[in-house]
Order: C-alpha cells, then sequence, then structure tokens
C-alpha cells in the first residue's frame, strides 16, 4: 500500500446483503439481538465517550465547565432516546468531541498547554514519593521479608501528609501505576485474600538497589475533577 493510500486509509461502510429474489420486501429485515449483547454495546460506546471527554479535559480543549455541560446534554440525551436513538446519539455526542480534538489540532498548543504539564506531573510526583518511600523503607529493614510492599492505603497517608489534602483512590492508582511504569522491578496487583481488592505493589528486596534516580518539585496546582457520561 502507498504512503498516500495509507495517509487515506478508512474503514468502508458496512452494507447489509439484499435479500433473495423469492423473499417479500415489503417489510424490512428484522435484526434481533440478545439484550445482554445490546447493552455491551452501549456500555462500550459510553466508554468511548469517556475517553474522548477525558483526552478533551487532559488536554486543555475544553474547560471543565464546558465539558461538564456538553456532557450533561449527552445524558439527559441519551437516557430519553429509545433503544436505537441511544446508539445513533452516542456515535453522535462523541464525534461532537472528536471535532473538538480536530479543530484543536489544526490551531497548534492551546496557550494554556502548560496546565498539562503540571496535572501530569502531579501524577508523576507522586509515584516518585512511593518509590522513595519503598526504597527508604526496604533500606532501613535489611533483614525484614523477601519482598518490600506498599498498598493503596499507605500511599494515600504519604500524599496527604505532602499535599495537605485529601487524594483520591483513583489518583492514588494512577499515581501507582506510574510508579510500576518508571521502576518496572515493582508489580501493581491486588493484595491477596482482600475483600475489598485493595492494590498493592510489591518488589524483591534484592531489587531494591536498582532503584530509578528521583527528581521532582514538592508544589503543585489542584487536580481537575472528572467528567464522564454513564447511561
Amino acid at each position: 500500500m502507498s504512503g498516500t493510500a495509507l495517509a487515506n486509509a478508512s474503514i468502508k461502510t458496512f452494507r447489509i446483503k439484499a435479500p433473495e429474489d423469492n423473499v417479500s420486501t415489503s417489510e424490512n429485515p428484522v435484526l434481533e439481538i440478545p439484550l445482554d449483547e445490546f447493552k455491551a454495546i452501549l456500555a462500550d460506546l459510553t466508554t468511548t465517550y469517556n475517553l474522548v471527554a477525558e483526552l478533551v479535559r487532559d488536554s486543555v480543549i475544553l474547560r471543565g465547565r464546558e465539558l461538564a455541560r456538553m456532557t450533561t446534554e449527552a445524558s439527559n440525551s441519551i437516557k430519553a432516546g429509545s433503544p436505537i436513538e441511544k446508539v445513533l446519539l452516542l456515535n453522535a455526542h462523541t464525534r461532537r468531541l472528536l471535532a473538538k480534538v480536530r479543530d484543536a489540532l489544526k490551531r497548534g498548543p492551546s496557550p494554556e498547554s502548560e496546565k498539562i504539564i503540571h496535572v501530569c506531573s502531579k501524577i508523576q510526583a507522586r509515584a516518585l514519593q512511593i518509590i522513595d518511600y519503598v526504597k527508604t523503607y526496604g533500606e532501613g529493614e535489611p533483614t525484614g521479608k523477601r519482598d518490600v510492599g506498599l498498598d493503596s492505603q499507605q500511599a494515600r497517608l504519604i500524599f496527604k501528609g505532602a499535599d495537605k489534602e485529601k487524594v483520591s483512590r483513583r489518583d492514588t492508582i494512577r499515581a501507582m501505576k506510574r510508579a510500576e511504569t518508571l521502576w518496572p522491578a515493582m508489580t501493581l496487583a491486588h493484595r491477596p485474600n482482600d475483600g475489598r481488592q485493595t492494590m498493592r505493589l510489591t518488589i524483591p528486596r534484592e531489587d531494591l538497589r536498582d532503584s530509578p534516580e528521583t527528581n521532582y518539585r514538592t508544589t503543585w496546582q489542584r487536580s481537575r475533577g472528572s467528567t464522564g457520561l454513564a447511561l
């Protein structure tokens, strides 16, 4: 395939096979689908919308209030629609957000793009706090257990002391995932035999000596609230 063809590549419209000659066409063909499968389609489309909304928010393409207003309008219209209308409306509202992304890419970087760095760096700073804690705690007990660990509840206490604010479980887990990425020797998983499915980071004690270098600022702007669509 040529470079031009790749640049212009797109999914072609799917066509329904025409009825046979001996089949009456007085009525439209009826497609039967199990309710569970239809609900799965709606859930998948909703997830797609929320992912695009998250991209729009984190890229500062829309301000929080404007995005929240669009999402509220989308949610209200979808809830009032018939099953097929829900699918069509979900796609329409998602395309509306994608149009905002397209226009932003054409305009270039936003004057407020600095906010992206601040928000992302806040998660980065917390991840580095986790790494510092695990390294310091592990080295302080050289004859302790084989693995050194930190769960999400402990991490939230660390963040509360440093940020002077209550950090959500969602942001705590995001920081733990970033710490896992920065220090591949760490493993993030659910704590064993825990009905609440608390997340826990663990690392073999012998890998503590290979920790990454950390360097981060201690003051960050307050993170923004999330905006999502729910059926």
